[in-house]
């Protein structure tokens, strides 16, 4: 049984990744329902949570059905980030987890996410602060290193579970890649090896089937595997490698029913949770998603990202089931 604090995760969690813009509270309730056993919310700002930036606030909602699930933040000021983590504390999730681990250029020039991996003494002070600021289990989530010659995340792992990190997730790649090349994840196995090494330690990078993540839970030995990329417009990626762990069976792709029932799922959660204007627009990059492999789904596509009112939205979907359910017949 895989634990972080009190928290039990069954015997090989699958964990949805943090990502900007996408992992927000519809999005992560499609996953929830197809067997994500640990989620997080996207990374929050410790600057804009202190100064009350509504954005920055809005991304603490969390719902009871999502449990369990963490908060993450990023910063590069102990001070901002220990009271970020107070703030954390009143709204009660299972654990607050600390970003280490961002390329993007605008958040690694204020030196926060990857762009701590320059700086270990920091990344130890700034999880301290954390720690110390809340009661909540701390966890971490970071990448091998800021370039090809500076892998340090054995050092990391052994000096953030010395200032009381409960769970550690390796990307695995450098903050240099970003995301180009093939992760590499012998080091996270080298972190997971290690004896002085006693948390659980999550693989992260290129699982993308229930082959590869069998492939890589068995090779390398970590607790547990988080997908980020592979469940964007495809949360079925979850019950299809607890599915193969279980059967060694590979599960049919799912019908047009069931990818329009998540469709809905997602448009609906998007428009209670940001309002019907900047739900539907913020919706318009997950079709493609949702959609993608179908023949013939350009024009049904161009067509729900063309209109703005929820009834063309409901025909245009209808007309995908017809569409689909009639080549189904003529095969």
């Amino acid at each position: 049984m895989v634990k972080i604090g009190n928290i039990e995760l069954g015997e090989f969690p699958l964990l949805l990744a943090p990502m900007e813009d996408v992992s927000d509270p519809p999005f992560r309730a499609v996953c929830k329902e197809n067997g994500a056993d640990l989620m997080y919310t996207e990374f929050i700002s410790s600057e804009g949570l202190i100064r009350d930036a509504m954005k920055s606030r809005r991304k603490l909602d969390i719902f009871d059905y999502e449990k369990p699930i963490g908060i993450q933040i990023f910063g590069g000021d102990e001070d901002a980030m220990g009271l970020s983590a107070k703030i954390v504390d009143t709204v009660k999730p299972d654990l607050l987890d600390i970003n280490f681990g961002c390329p993007v250029k605008k958040v690694v020039c204020k030196g926060a996410g990857a762009g701590v991996l320059k700086d270990i003494e920091l990344m130890v002070r700034l999880t301290r602060a954390c720690v110390k600021g809340t009661t909540l289990p701390v966890t971490v989530k970071t990448r091998l290193g800021w370039d090809a010659n500076s892998k340090n995340i054995e050092e990391v792992a052994e000096r953030l579970q010395d200032v009381g990190v409960q769970a550690l997730t390796i990307h695995g790649r450098t903050r240099a890649q970003l995301y180009k090349g093939e992760a590499d994840w012998t080091l996270i196995a080298a972190v997971k090896n290690n004896p002085r090494i006693k948390i659980p330690i999550f693989g992260n990078g290129d699982i993308d089937s229930p082959e590869k993540a069998l492939e890589y839970r068995n090779r390398y030995g970590v607790d547990g595997i988080m997908i980020g990329r592979a469940a964007i417009g495809y949360p079925w990626i979850f019950r299809e490698i607890k599915h193969f762990f279980a059967t060694g069976e590979i599960l049919p792709l799912p019908t047009i029913e069931e990818r329009l029932q998540a469709v809905r799922k997602h448009l609906y959660g998007a428009l209670q949770w940001k309002g019907p204007k900047v739900g539907i627009l913020e919706m318009r990059p997950h079709y493609a998603s949702y959609l993608k492999g179908l023949s013939h789904v350009r024009e049904f596509r161009t067509r729900l990202v063309m209109t703005e009112d929820i009834n063309e939205i409901e025909q245009v979907l209808e007309d995908i089931k017809v569409f689909y359910a009639d080549r189904m017949e003529m095969a």
